[in-house]
């Protein structure tokens, strides 16, 4: 798919690394968000929202994000799976970013999530406080097993589209596919409202290889959104990012002297 003809929100560049050897010169893509703007266009041109820096609010990046077009997606084989193991068994709810911001114990229950699994350097209770307060971050939704609180998606959403931001789970359902899960129901969730996509996030290396199990699935590479049976060429793109592939994609169709 095409990238969108127009753009009305502000966008600039800023340089990044050079690799002289083989001309391939990087500079990094921005936008900023602004009132009037419309989440659906940033989204439909490759950016997601940067969380960074306490110094920019509303700012998005360029990157291989992925997402679900909704018009034609089904459960495959290992979604069903997963299904299967958590459909039914909790609330889901939502509220305002600004009301989960405020109570305590979720915001303990997030910064818990992401120290046990990341580091309490990547999410700080500072930058969750400030992606919470980003106009970006529509809708918190949290799925409890009766009172008990077992996650929380942070989500961007507008009238024809989601994204899932952040998530955080229970300790409990580490290495049992409840993040997984949350992703699915949320797509799901989105599907029977009407949306036409669902965005996924970022997917450089097999860490993020989790997301290629959803089909049909499109994929951003600076310049339009692609598709290909089974996700194949964003597997290999993936894999190659944690090998340290040093070309360019373009130039890797090229003969070399």
């Amino acid at each position: 798919m095409a990238r969108p003809n127009v753009l009305t929100m502000r966008e600039w560049k800023a340089e990044f690394i050079k690799t002289y050897e083989t001309y391939s010169f990087g500079y990094c893509s921005y936008a900023q968000y602004e009132p009037g703007d419309e989440l659906t266009n940033l989204y439909a041109y490759g950016y997601l929202p940067f969380s960074g820096s306490p110094d920019a609010q509303s700012v998005f990046y360029m990157a291989r994000s992925a997402r679900v077009p909704l018009s034609n997606y089904t459960f495959t084989s290992e979604n069903r799976r997963i299904a299967k193991m958590y459909d039914d068994q909790f609330i889901r709810t939502e509220r305002s970013p600004h009301d989960f911001a405020v109570d305590e114990d979720a915001v303990a229950f997030c910064l818990d999530y992401f120290s046990i699994v990341h580091d309490a350097r990547i999410m700080p209770r500072e930058r969750l406080l400030h992606i919470l307060a980003d106009p970006v971050c529509t809708h918190v939704i949290t799925y409890k097993n009766v009172d008990d609180p077992v996650g929380h998606v942070l989500v961007a959403r507008d009238v024809t589209m989601e994204h899932f931001w952040f998530s955080a789970f229970a300790p409990a359902y580490l290495k049992k596919n409840l993040g997984m899960w949350l992703m699915l129901d949320c797509v799901r969730e989105a599907q029977k409202s009407g949306h036409s996509h669902y965005y996924l996030g970022t997917v450089y290396g097999e860490k993020a290889l989790y997301k290629a199990n959803f089909e049909p699935l499109e994929w951003w590479d600076g310049s339009a959104w692609l598709c290909n049976p089974h996700n194949q060429e964003l597997r290999t793109r993936a894999k190659d990012d944690t090998h340290g592939v040093q070309l360019d994609t373009w130039q890797q169709s090229l003969r070399r002297f």
